[in-house]
């Protein structure tokens, strides 16, 4: 029996293209997953609008991470002020200001008091040298209530996960992913990064941590 008519169905199919190299492949480019396969010029370019989308997202997940955490800190604060623990130490601090206030005409006794309320400066310059200052501030750190740990857990988790996967997406080495992906991240820093905290960004030493740091 001929089944000669059936050779047109054993043609292979387009494979994607596996670069190491810089490269400005359009047709059988596969963005990060096999079933993401480019065989058109148009689905190239809705690729490549997707791609902007993914780094203006990130860029707004890093921003919302940030208003998170302040919006976070500001309500701790507000419970730990209006706690009896604070008010307690609010009137310490007032009663020794007066104490001050009281002892500061009397000669000696005014500076005896200033002694005792002033810290040591050895001290201090030894906890600094050794860090033990540093240790025990991030031991004794606010708790943070579940719900909000949960919430900045699974924001942190999605921002990692979209810098990877553009980084991967960096790592197809085509050109015009590359731009794409460079293009949503000014863009999404453009349109996220409206106001500056002028005093946070003098008193940072260490600098921010953008896409480009994973």
């Amino acid at each position: 029996m001929d089944h000669g008519g059936h050779e047109g169905h054993d043609m292979p199919m387009a494979r994607c293209k596996m670069n190491m190299l810089w490269n400005t492949d359009i047709i059988d480019t596969c963005v990060v997953f096999r079933s993401w396969h480019i065989r058109t010029s148009s689905a190239f370019l809705l690729s490549c609008l997707a791609i902007v989308a993914l780094g203006v997202l990130y860029e707004y997940l890093r921003n919302f991470q940030r208003t998170l955490d302040r919006h976070i800190a500001l309500s701790l604060a507000g419970e730990s002020s209006s706690s009896p623990s604070a008010q307690k130490a609010k009137g310490r601090d007032r009663s020794n200001s007066r104490e001050r206030r009281a002892g500061g005409g009397s000669g000696n006794g005014g500076r005896e008091l200033e002694g005792n309320v002033d810290s040591d400066p050895e001290g201090e310059e030894a906890g600094l040298l050794t860090g033990r200052r540093a240790l025990k501030s991030s031991l004794t750190g606010t708790p943070v209530p579940t719900v909000s740990r949960v919430l900045r857990a699974v924001v942190y988790g999605a921002t990692v996960f979209l810098s990877f996967f553009l980084m991967l997406v960096f790592m197809t080495y085509n050109a015009y992913l590359i731009a794409a992906t460079v293009v949503g991240a000014a863009l999404g820093h453009y349109i996220f990064g409206a106001t500056l905290n002028v005093d946070a960004i003098l008193a940072d030493s260490t600098g921010g941590k953008g896409m480009a740091c994973h």
